[in-house]
């Protein structure tokens, strides 16, 4: 943008620019919201046990492939033996119904496969929506039009239906997480965001340091990555934010469905699929995953709407309890 802003104060504007930058202004404002603050410490946990799941199961001394049909009562239909399903020194959660693998180690594997799969869709989702966006944005008015009407299609499309279809069609040789990835990344989420990103630019192309920038000649990717994408950086990842734990949920929602992730990779979801028969038995197989699902969940979306709030002091934050807002010195 400095070289659009020369050429602009060239021609007599005004091209004062505030003092603290913007990245300062908004860690101020998010370190004012404990609830955001406490969400970011949870997600960074999270993130860290999904990165150090090798060492933590090399630690517990397991893997979360490994059967152990000593360990479940075969008399029983293969519930646990032992308390709290059969948690001891060597199984630090207790083992899993019928097989007896390791619980902690399948949910710590599980958060690798949930939030990686979360993450990597969350990703072709705002690299689909940025550049459609933006290519719509700038471009004529056919361009403009049939960009529009594509990302009409895909958020009017129904997500789980067409998943489900795709998913079920595919070889079962390709690997399952980077395939759900990519459904999920390329079928939903995108289609808003590209809509967002084309107002956005339309309102940022008016401007006179963008106007400043066409005089001085710059093709139209530059002007868009020069000019354009630092203005739209705060509402792409405020809508990252959000993206995040809707793709985790629908993971785990395909994963439940049968057409997801396939044992015995685990994920959340998955886990979930088969332990909705042992919630009376084994609780714990069940509360294991939910809660875990649950907790990163929330945490997201916490961690959003601290992260929209703080890049838009003007709005107030949809969660009263523990945001500790405080109004900005003038």
């Amino acid at each position: 943008m400095s070289e659009a802003l020369v050429t602009v104060e060239a021609a007599g504007m005004d091209t004062s620019v505030p003092a603290a930058s913007g990245a300062r202004q908004f860690w101020r404002r998010l370190r004012t919201q404990r609830a955001a603050l406490v969400a970011a410490v949870v997600v960074a946990l999270l993130l860290l046990v999904a990165l150090a799941a090798p060492l933590l199961t090399a630690l517990e001394g397991q893997d979360p492939t490994t059967y152990h049909p000593s360990l479940v009562d075969s008399a029983r239909g293969g519930v646990p033996i032992g308390p709290f399903g059969g948690a001891s020194a060597d199984h630090w959660l207790g083992v899993e119904p019928q097989t007896g693998r390791d619980l902690f180690a399948r949910l710590v594997y599980g958060a690798r496969v949930s939030l990686g799969v979360a993450l990597a869709a969350t990703v072709v989702q705002l690299l689909l929506g940025v550049v459609i966006g933006v290519a719509a944005g700038l471009g004529n008015r056919w361009v403009d039009l049939v960009l529009t009407r594509v990302a009409d299609i895909f958020v009017a499309m129904p997500l789980m239906v067409v998943a489900l279809a795709l998913l079920a069609i595919v070889p079962t040789a390709f690997p399952r997480p980077v395939l759900v990835a990519l459904v999920v990344g390329l079928v939903s989420g995108w289609g808003t965001l590209a809509k967002m990103v084309r107002a956005q630019t339309l309102t940022l192309k008016q401007l006179d340091y963008v106007a400043a920038a066409r005089l001085s000649g710059w093709s139209t990717v530059r002007i868009a990555r020069r000019e354009l994408l630092p203005g739209l950086a705060a509402p792409v990842i405020t809508f990252a934010a959000i993206l995040v734990p809707t793709n985790i949920t629908v993971e785990a929602a395909l994963s439940f469905l049968g057409v997801g992730v396939k044992p015995p990779t685990p994920s959340w979801g998955q886990m979930l699929t088969s332990a909705d028969v042992w919630y009376q038995a084994a609780p714990q197989y069940l509360l294991l995953p939910a809660g875990a699902l649950f907790l990163t969940v929330l945490a997201l979306t916490v961690l959003g709407d601290g992260v929209r709030t703080a890049l838009d002091p003007r709005a107030s934050s949809r969660l009263r309890v523990g945001t500790g807002r405080r109004r900005e010195a003038s």
